[in-house]
């Protein structure tokens, strides 16, 4: 019995209403252009604030499916439902299975067409075509950065200070832990040489990397077939470090989009993407061009017709067996025509990997930020205002220039849904979200819904909606964000179309950001990092000698928001890279040290270099570490005692400094 069914069994006038309230608090509402997207969910004045104090509170993720209708497919046994839903609002979850699968099918028939889904040809075409169908037919079913200043305490540079991410490379301080291809290795860095202990294959996992808790080793890594890949989630014990076990192996057959690690608890969010079906193609011969795509497409959308949860709904598997990951139930639809997939979000234990707790949001939501508290899943909007999907590479059935956003708080390996939100403009990747004192911040760029400049905009959690309570625009006019530096009560943005931007922005009123003082400079800073309160060095592209470019590093001082200044700047040779622009965990930086340790390639040949701060002045040296293919593998470890293990593709040694 739930809290509210509690409550109301002491009024004797039968069972609580839950889903007519529910429905009641959902009537009504347009689903999109809204600034405030979700509306409060219960509006009876009797049991509305027990039902939104309920709801609110109810963690996603327990079991609420009512049963596979005909045409769902095999479903597994699954435990009677609880009431109510924990979504609401903008997110609603599935009344039964057999809703969820209309809703499916439903969207799946606005993107398909003639050659199956239309990831290449024309939309509007195409609903045209279908359109002519059902009038013959009748109706159918229904990555700019924000990063922490020091390296997590597994010794990778992470976006968010405690909150871990995935790398090659992970240690304790004194047991190292590397994977390459499909080998895990052990190596002892506790004194001033490092020794190799163990290691163990990991079979046919690809592109891996690994987590670390404890003695716990978490893998995730790739299966299946390149086009639609699966995630393998391998835990590995390495309290024997000579002898490395494997625990446990959990496949899911959606494609990772975000793995993090709060203590011992990693939360997973997955893309299912749109499911691979046996489409026809039209005929080469027989009738008029416009006679054989017709027959092709109603071919196709019977084939959509036909389709069972299991083709949309992800499915995990264990030692115990095959079944379906999210209870139809903890999938939430949409009010608003986002892109058509399934984004899992998925939490464990590192110690019981097949304890799962999970939810679903029945959409594309590529961008995934985790703060300390919170998740937030975010769609992605089009700034050219067409409606193309990277995720589910379809197109969609319109694109408004809107970024979605979508609350959920974090209490161990759970997750519950509080609100969502939308903004004008487009949210470029994950390093453009920040979290601060209860704020979120999102640094967007432009759309058909915005002039042609950047904003930075405030959402605050009102009840359970996102309200937007600040916005600055014009953060650099008819140019493009390259990165983006959170501090707490400030940013800076650095922009770029033929100068590098860099603008201050004062966040100490988060309801009211103020643009401070702008610094141009020639190139741009494509990874910002903090040297403490009052400076910042920015590695990126920049013209060296004679204007040609190549990589470089600037130092700034940012003590007077009015007035940030660059106090040095330091070109590498033509035709370098500073890779932390693209992989910012091939940056360290060593704070007792005042040293920062970054790699740099040149054609095949990577370096790391070495640069030291002192007074906003830079002194830098380079040394040749890698070539080919690993220079990317490259990762340069903190350890205690102002050591360092550099890890390349083939070794693992200690780097001098």
């Amino acid at each position: 019995m739930s809290d509210l069914e509690r409550l109301w069994d002491e009024i004797p006038v039968g069972p609580a209403p839950v889903a007519a309230i529910v429905r009641r608090g959902a009537a009504g509402r347009p689903p999109e252009r809204r600034r405030r997207v979700v509306r409060p969910l219960v509006r009876a004045a009797v049991v509305g604030s027990v039902a939104a104090a309920f709801v609110v509170g109810v963690m996603v993720g327990q079991p609420t499916d009512d049963g596979a209708g005909p045409g769902a497919g095999p479903l597994p046994a699954q435990p009677p439902p609880i009431a109510p839903a924990a979504f609401h609002g903008d997110l609603q979850a599935a009344a039964s299975c057999d809703a969820l699968l209309d809703h499916y099918v439903e969207r799946a028939l606005e993107l398909v067409g003639p050659h199956g889904w239309d990831t290449y040809g024309s939309y509007e075409q195409n609903a045209r075509m279908t359109r002519d169908l059902d009038a013959v037919a009748g109706p159918t079913s229904s990555e700019a950065e924000a990063y922490g200043s020091v390296s997590s305490d597994t010794g990778t540079n992470v976006q968010e200070a405690g909150v871990d991410e995935p790398d090659h490379v992970k240690t304790d301080g004194e047991l190292l832990v590397r994977v390459r291809d499909a080998e895990l290795s052990t190596y002892d860095v506790s004194g001033d040489a490092v020794a190799e202990l163990g290691s163990l294959d990991l079979g046919d996992l690809r592109d891996a990397e690994i987590l670390l808790a404890g003695d716990t080793v978490v893998a995730v890594g790739t299966i299946g077939r390149l086009a639609s890949p699966g995630t393998r989630v391998v835990t590995v014990d390495v309290a024997d470090p000579v002898s490395p076990t494997v625990v446990e192996t959990v496949d899911y057959d959606s494609a990772l989009l975000s793995a993090r690690q709060h203590g011992g608890d990693v939360r997973l969010v997955l893309s299912a993407g749109l499911p691979s079906l046996d489409f026809v193609q039209p005929r080469r011969r027989g009738g008029t061009w416009r006679e054989r795509n017709r027959a092709a497409l109603r071919a196709n959308r019977a084939v959509v017709r036909e389709t069972t949860l299991v083709d949309w709904v992800p499915q995990v598997t264990t030692a115990a067996g095959r079944e379906q990951l999210v209870a139809c139930g903890d999938v939430a639809i949409p009010r608003a025509e986002l892109a058509l997939d399934t984004t899992a979000v998925v939490g464990f234990s590192a110690a019981s990997p097949t304890e799962l707790s999970t939810l679903g949001l029945a959409a594309s939501a590529p961008v995934a930020y985790e703060s300390a508290d919170h998740l937030y899943l975010a769609t992605q909007a089009d700034p050219w205002g067409c409606c193309w999907d990277t995720v589910s590479r379809t197109r969609t059935t319109g694109s408004t220039g809107v970024t979605h956003v979508f609350d959920f708080a974090l209490d161990g390996a759970g997750a519950s849904y509080v609100g969502s939100g939308e903004v004008e403009g487009a949210l470029a990747d994950r390093w453009s979200v920040d979290e601060h004192d209860g704020v979120l911040r999102l640094a967007v760029g432009p759309t058909q819904e915005t002039g042609d400049f950047s904003s930075i905009v405030t959402l605050e959690a009102q009840d359970d909606e996102l309200v937007e309570v600040g916005r600055l625009d014009h953060v650099g006019d008819d140019e493009t964000i390259q990165s983006v530096r959170w501090f707490d009560e400030l940013a800076f943005v650095v922009t770029f179309r033929q100068v590098d931007p860099l603008y201050a922005i004062d966040l100490s009123d988060q309801t009211a950001p103020r643009l401070g003082g702008e610094l141009k400079i020639p190139g741009f800073s494509d990874y910002l990092h903090p040297l403490g309160p009052h400076r910042l060095v920015g590695m990126g592209q920049g013209p060296g000698a004679g204007g040609r470019w190549g990589a470089q590093v600037s130092a700034f001082e940012i003590s007077d928001l009015e007035a940030p200044r660059r106090t040095d700047v330091h070109a590498y040779a033509v035709g370098t890279t500073a890779l932390a622009g693209q992989d910012p965990r091939q940056f360290t930086w060593l704070p007792r040290e005042r040293v920062a340790l970054t790699v740099i390639q040149r054609g095949d040949t990577g370096y790391v270099s070495v640069l030291t701060f002192d007074r906003g002045r830079i002194a830098e040296r380079l040394v040749e570490v890698e070539h080919g293919r690993d220079v990317s593998a490259v990762r340069l470890v903190p350890l205690p005692g102002d050591r360092v293990a550099l890890v390349t593709g083939e070794d693992v040694e200690m780097f001098p400094l």
